[in-house]
């Protein structure tokens, strides 16, 4: 785990690296962490209305712990012994993230093009939180949460 992720946590090298066997199962045990914690946030999401919902996914993915996901990422991207475990990780929130967001928008994947519509919306979600690393983008973020739950609104009837 990288000295800038232990600090954030508050805490030094030392002590995670002493409870745990090796630094891959350290770093598994922060991505677990992580996306048990979005798994949790994402199931506790109860908004009214397409536009509550399209505002609930994007603030998933412009918060905290998606930043925490993406840093955890970045860092398994260079060590291939990381890679997989991540990978497996992340499909999991995926597709909790995509099953959520069809319960919450009442969408019918029987219908043609409902599924891809409901990951557009997950795609432009995490477009919105890369966006919002550097720059808080707030005010245009806004104008498209209104226009993807316009966007819905017409392909989800």
């Amino acid at each position: 785990m990288s000295s800038v992720a232990t600090e954030g946590a508050g805490s030094s090298r030392g002590p995670p690296q002493h409870h745990f066997p090796t630094r891959e199962d350290l770093f598994t045990a922060a991505v677990e962490y992580v996306a048990e914690e979005r798994s949790t946030a994402l199931r506790a999401l109860r908004p009214r209305g397409r536009t509550e919902v399209v505002a609930a996914v994007v603030d998933l993915y412009t918060g905290p712990l998606f930043r925490a996901a993406l840093h955890l990422w970045v860092a398994a991207s260079n060590e291939p012994q990381l890679g997989g475990r991540v990978t497996e990780l992340e499909a999991r929130v995926g597709r909790e993230t995509h099953r959520i967001a069809v319960e919450l928008l009442s969408a019918d994947e029987s219908h043609p093009g409902v599924r891809e519509t409901v990951q557009g919306l997950l795609d432009m979600a995490r477009g919105l939180g890369l966006a919002n690393l550097l720059t808080d983008d707030g005010p245009r973020r806004e104008r498209v949460v209104a226009q993807w739950a316009a966007i819905l609104d017409g392909a989800l009837g």
